[in-house]
């Protein structure tokens, strides 16, 4: 998780920040990044006991816990009262979407400039997309589309796959590349620029400092590598210490798979992941914000010590037996 220093002197500093959908896994660093910057945060969610975790790191006053049904207008106008910036981190992969992640963006978007809030930021997602197949990227296209015809002044962010030590992606093939000798690779082909949360969190502060450079722009979110899912899946394994054999899945059986109830990966994620997600050549990026991109590979060695056999113990033996040899 992020440990900004303190920057009271940033345009933030006890101004109030309402977050939707707050209390989830980037909703956690993007919290962070602003109470470091003397923030005053109002967590809006469905579930906001999830945030409890954040209390110790916010200053008396600074935190806020509010109960919001984001398709709810009544719960939306409460959540903005008193709000000088808004981010707009509502996602899911399931329920209605175009309800969820399409026109309760709009809601958001046309209240918040209502009230004269000073800028806005809305999470979206690489691979956004009208056209799409999927609920998912048709949802988060729409959820652009009514943002911006709201609050033209709105940034939009479009992350790729976030990746953080206490991720639910990164951590699930590491769980089963610790228990299984050999995994079936799905999409095995497709490339992924996963980013860092830190980095998603750092690029929603810097827009809401300064809308006057970064609002009304469309920002892909991507760390600095391209790497497919087999490579993602060989280095984790080899961060573990572990010698597995890896199967490439074909497409069809890949399909089959994802629609099976129970597994892993739904039908739209596999039909999401088999493009891959990249950053559009000529998009604005992480660069275009003044943020150097983290890359996987800084973190990943430590992370897995979890998962190696005997865990820290063991990468010590490792170690002792490197320097007596």
């Amino acid at each position: 998780m992020s440990s900004s220093p303190m920057t009271p002197s940033s345009p933030l500093a006890g101004k109030l920040v309402t977050i939707f959908g707050g209390t989830g896994y980037i909703g956690n660093y993007v919290a962070q990044a602003l109470l470091s910057r003397g923030a005053r945060l109002r967590l809006a969610s469905r579930a906001p006991a999830k945030a409890q975790s954040l209390k110790p790191l916010a200053n008396l006053g600074q935190l806020q816990l509010l109960p919001c049904d984001v398709t709810n207008e009544a719960h939306v106008a409460a959540a903005l009262e008193g709000a000088d910036y808004v981010v707009n981190l509502v996602g899911a992969f399931a329920g209605d979407l175009v309800k969820l992640t399409g026109e309760a963006p709009g809601t958001v978007a046309r209240l918040a400039a209502e009230r004269g809030v000073t800028a806005l930021v809305q999470i979206s997602a690489i691979g956004a997309d009208a056209a799409s197949p999927t609920a998912y990227a048709r949802g988060k296209a729409l959820g652009e589309a009514k943002t911006l015809a709201a609050f033209p002044n709105a940034t939009i962010l479009r992350p790729s796959i976030v990746f953080g030590q206490d991720d639910q992606f990164i951590n699930l093939f590491a769980g089963m590349i610790e228990l299984l000798p050999v995994l079936p690779v799905f999409g095995p082909e497709a490339k992924l620029q996963v980013v860092h949360a830190d980095d998603v969190a750092e690029a929603v502060a810097r827009a809401l400092e300064n809308p006057e450079n970064y609002g009304g722009k469309t920002f892909e979110l991507g760390g600095p590598e391209q790497l497919s899912m087999m490579e993602i899946h060989q280095r984790i394994a080899a961060s573990q210490g572990r010698k597995r054999t890896f199967l490439a899945m074909p497409d069809a059986l890949s399909a089959t798979f994802a629609a099976l109830p129970g597994t892993p990966m739904s039908r739209d994620q596999w039909t999401l992941l088999k493009p891959g997600s990249t950053v559009a050549p000529g998009a604005l990026g992480l660069a275009d914000m003044g943020i150097e991109a983290k890359p996987l590979g800084l973190f990943l060695d430590k992370w897995m010590l979890r998962y190696r056999k005997h865990g820290r113990f063991g990468a010590a033996n490792e170690r002792a037996k490197q320097h007596n040899s």
